[in-house]
């Protein structure tokens, strides 16, 4: 999981800070980048396509932890597909996107998917399927119900959202911080192979603390 810095202190002791990284995969006009820039900019723009890959940082100052957002919005296109695996190598979670009223978006969404589970083990990242665009309820083609159940079957987070109307975005990263934080709580409850049930990060240089974007 991520790197851990002991910063801060909670009536419970330190407060340890994590960086992970996130990418958001999806196909071209889903809405990725308008997510990201909702949730980290609370605004809306009707974005131009993703060129490669583009860069936002959140921060968030949580009771038990600060955990820092590197979310990493991948282009659409599908010339851009092949290189796409440079930008979600390393990720300790992912947003799968696809428009609620483009069916093709939610097939798209599912092989991309497919392409995650051929990089990573199971417990080694955070996969969340993101049905954008409630805002276009009316055209709607891929129902809630078919979306969760496909969710349920593959172990992945579900929600709906809109960037447009800014239903659920911070839900739906909230959501992959709690089940990012609650996988770091259960590893460091389990005991390490030399004995230890955790590790002491407070003799290693630490990371000087980022600013919040």
């Amino acid at each position: 999981m991520a790197q851990t810095v002991t910063l801060g202190t909670s009536p419970e002791g330190p407060r340890p800070s994590y960086m992970y990284k996130v990418v958001l995969l999806g196909s071209m006009s889903v809405g990725k980048s308008s997510l990201a820039y909702r949730y980290v900019r609370n605004d809306f723009r009707e974005l131009l396509p993703t060129v490669g890959c583009s860069f936002f940082t959140q921060t968030l100052d949580l009771d038990e932890a600060t955990v820092k957002f590197e979310i990493w919005d991948t282009a659409g296109q599908e010339k851009y597909h092949s290189v796409c695996h440079l930008y979600y190598r390393d990720a300790q979670a992912a947003l799968l996107v696809y428009d609620i009223a483009n069916k093709q978006t939610f097939s798209r969404a599912k092989l991309w998917l497919e392409e995650l589970e051929k990089r990573f083990l199971p417990n080694e990242i955070v996969i969340a399927l993101v049905g954008n665009k409630t805002d276009l309820a009316a055209e709607r083609e891929v129902t809630t119900e078919e979306a969760e159940e496909f969710a349920q079957t593959k172990d992945l987070l579900f929600m709906e959202t809109s960037a447009k109307s800014n239903y659920q975005v911070n839900d739906v990263f909230m959501s992959v911080v709690q089940e990012l934080l609650r996988r770091e709580k259960e590893k460091a409850s389990k005991p390490s192979p030399h004995g230890r049930s955790t590790v002491d990060l407070r003799g290693s240089e630490a990371r000087p603390r980022c600013c919040r974007s």
